[in-house]
């Protein structure tokens, strides 16, 4: 009997690639080509294994979801939204606590979202999961960087018209006043916006399958998150239907520690680790079921 194989694909965006010059369009307002925002060391090569394992694997593949991490300029974990005590401008990387904020080390630009702001990161802190990080301004709407990386693109193009079926594309980031590292749930979920609480349909849509094999960017981040929903959430169980593809993620820069953290804590729940030239043979097997 043909198995189910769904096929996740994490944050694929430019943005998070480190990608050669040939991938990257002149830009037609600065000077020069563009430049990705937030580039993970590895992360084009592993766009260019994912296209492969798709391109060769295509028929035994179910499905394929693509989550597209999506933000507006305005974005309390970018720098345009804080500024020092001093008023000084907030460099990328730089974490932020609510007790600095309360010493004024750190505030927002704008004052009136200080009562929200600080709000957002008592409710953060006490969630044990993350610190505030300022990142670059990344994957926002409309531009180059929000788009998926070319190869994955035209990969999955084909698995469409072979398939004569469509990439679901799911987003998550939208709401300026929440981290929202994990497809399925906000760091913090807005009661008052349906997008940051828990994605109910795509939980269920990804318990119908018999395996979901997960790649993407970044393992200590994105790909982190969703996957410790996604084995939290599952209303079936069985998290050794999940498998990880090791070779088609990498951490952040500074953040190896977390990856492999993260990789035992899933080991440990029953998650399978494997690589595509693991997981070909059943892609290549489920195709002649």
């Amino acid at each position: 009997m043909k198995r189910k194989m769904q096929l996740l694909i994490i944050d694929p965006q430019n943005d998070f690639c480190d990608l050669p010059a040939a991938y990257r369009p002149a830009d037609p307002v600065a000077a020069g080509p563009v430049a990705p925002a937030l580039p993970v060391a590895g992360a084009h090569a592993d766009m260019l294994r994912i296209a492969d394992l798709i391109r060769a694997g295509t028929a035994g593949i179910s499905g394929i979801t693509v989550t597209l991490d999506s933000h507006h300029r305005f974005d309390i974990a970018h720098p345009t939204f804080w500024e020092t005590g001093q008023g000084a401008a907030v460099a990328p990387f730089t974490p932020i606590t609510a007790d600095q904020v309360r010493a004024g080390d750190f505030m927002p630009r704008a004052p009136s979202a200080l009562p929200r702001a600080l709000a957002y990161l008592d409710a953060l802190e006490a969630r044990g999961r993350y610190t505030l990080m300022v990142w670059p301004v990344h994957c926002e709407i409309g531009t180059w960087g929000h788009n998926v990386h070319a190869d994955v693109r035209a990969a999955y193009n084909v698995w469409e018209e072979r398939r004569l079926g469509i990439v679901q594309k799911v987003t998550k980031g939208t709401n300026p006043w929440t981290e929202h590292y994990s497809a399925v749930l906000a760091e913090v979920p807005d009661d008052e916006d349906p997008d940051t609480q828990l994605n109910q349909a795509l939980i269920e849509q990804l318990d119908t399958a018999d395996t979901i094999l997960i790649a993407g960017e970044a393992s200590s981040h994105c790909v982190k998150a969703t996957t410790e929903h996604i084995v939290q959430h599952l209303p079936g169980q069985r998290p050794e239907r999940v498998v990880l593809l090791t070779d088609c993620m990498s951490p952040v820069g500074g953040f190896e520690a977390q990856h492999e953290a993260f990789l035992a804590d899933m080991r440990a729940k029953g998650v399978q680790l494997a690589t595509c030239a693991d997981v070909l043979p059943q892609l290549i097997a489920n195709d002649s079921c």
